[in-house]
C-alpha cells in the first residue's frame, strides 16, 4: 500500500481547516483538486477518512488516527527538506504570516520591502485577520499579535514599536458643534464610532491618567467591523460623524494635518507593542529563520 505524499498533505490540510473551501483558501489550491486528492487517498487506503456533510467535514476515527501520526511525520519531512535549503547561498521558499490589520498597516510596511530586497528568493504571503487563530492549523509559519493574546508554547520576538497609544479624535467641526469632552465620562453624551470584533463584541474604550483607569461604553452612531472596515470609520470621523478611537500611529497624519483633533489626549492609554510569534520547534523553516534574524538585526536583539 503506497499513498502519494501530495494526497496525504491535501488530506491533512482539509482536516486542519475543517473543510475543502477553507483549506483551498488558506493553501491557495482549488477545492475540487483537494476533494479529488482525498478521494484518491481513501480509495488507495480502502477506508473513509472524512465524514462530509453540507455544513462540515469531520475526520472519521481512522482519519483521526492518521492525523495523529501523519502531522508530526510531515513536519519532520518539511524540516528535513529545509535543512537542505539551509545549504543554499540564499534561503528560498515561502514565508506565510498571520497578522492583525493594524500590523499590516503600521508594522510590516517598514519591514517587508527591505526583507524582500535582502532575500529575493523568499516569497512573503500576509494573511490579515482579527480572529486569534492557531497559526499552524491555518497553514502559516508565524503570526503577529499583542502580548495578551499570544499562544502558549510559542517563541515571541518583539517587532515594531515597543509602546503604542490609543488615540481619541474627532473632526474639529464636530467638536465645534457638540463641545469638547473634558472627562472620559463626557463621551457618554457624544456620538461615537465603534468597532465590532469577529466574536461579535463591541469595543470598550479604556482611558488612563495617573493611577486612574476608566472603561467607557459609549453610544454608537456608527459600528464597523474591526479590520476590514477601519478605513470607513476613519473617513466617517473626518466627515464629522463623531468621536473615534484607534491606534495613534494610524491617525497621526490626520492629526498633524489638522483634519482630526485630539480628544482627551492626557487620558490616552499606552500599551506594549506587538510580537512575532512562532512554534518553538527544533527545525525552523529557512524563510522564517531568515525573517527572525532580520528582525533581530533591525532591533539589535542578540
Amino acid at each position: 500500500m503506497k499513498a502519494d505524499l501530495a494526497d496525504l498533505q491535501a488530506f491533512l490540510a482539509v482536516a486542519r481547516a475543517g473543510g475543502f473551501r477553507e483549506a483551498a483558501r488558506v493553501g491557495g489550491a482549488s477545492a475540487s483538486g483537494l476533494s479529488e486528492a482525498v478521494r484518491r487517498l481513501e480509495a488507495e487506503l480502502g477506508v473513509r477518512l472524512l465524514n462530509r456533510t453540507t455544513r462540515s467535514v469531520v475526520p472519521t476515527e481512522a482519519g483521526r488516527g492518521l492525523i495523529e501520526r501523519l502531522d508530526p511525520a510531515l513536519r519532520e519531512v518539511e524540516g528535513a527538506l529545509d535543512v537542505v535549503n539551509g545549504y543554499r547561498d540564499r534561503p528560498a521558499g515561502t514565508l506565510k504570516l498571520n497578522v492583525p490589520t493594524s500590523a499590516a498597516r503600521l508594522v510590516l510596511p517598514g519591514i517587508v520591502p527591505a526583507f524582500l530586497a535582502a532575500y529575493p528568493d523568499i516569497r512573503v504571503e500576509i494573511v490579515a485577520e482579527e480572529s486569534f487563530v492557531d497559526v499552524i492549523a491555518a497553514g502559516c509559519d508565524a503570526g503577529i499579535r499583542y502580548d495578551e493574546r499570544l499562544e502558549q508554547d510559542m517563541i515571541a520576538l518583539p517587532i515594531g514599536p515597543r509602546t503604542q497609544r490609543f488615540a481619541a479624535v474627532a473632526a474639529p467641526a464636530y467638536l465645534d458643534r457638540h463641545g469638547r469632552p473634558e472627562h472620559p465620562r463626557d463621551l457618554l453624551e457624544h456620538r461615537c464610532i465603534l468597532g465590532r470584533f469577529p466574536s461579535g463584541a463591541l469595543t470598550v474604550w479604556e482611558f488612563e491618567k495617573g493611577e486612574a483607569t476608566l472603561r467607557i461604553e459609549p453610544q454608537a452612531a456608527l459600528i464597523v467591523a474591526i479590520g476590514g472596515a477601519v478605513d470607513l470609520a476613519v473617513e466617517a470621523a473626518l466627515a464629522g460623524t463623531g468621536v473615534y478611537c484607534l491606534f495613534e500611529d494610524w491617525l497621526r497624519p490626520h492629526i498633524d494635518a489638522g483634519r482630526l483633533e485630539p480628544v482627551l489626549e492626557d487620558w490616552w492609554p499606552r500599551f506594549s507593542g506587538p510580537f512575532l510569534y512562532y512554534p518553538g520547534r527544533r527545525l525552523v523553516p529557512a524563510p522564517l529563520r531568515a525573517f527572525v534574524d532580520f528582525i533581530k538585526a533591525m532591533n539589535k536583539i542578540p
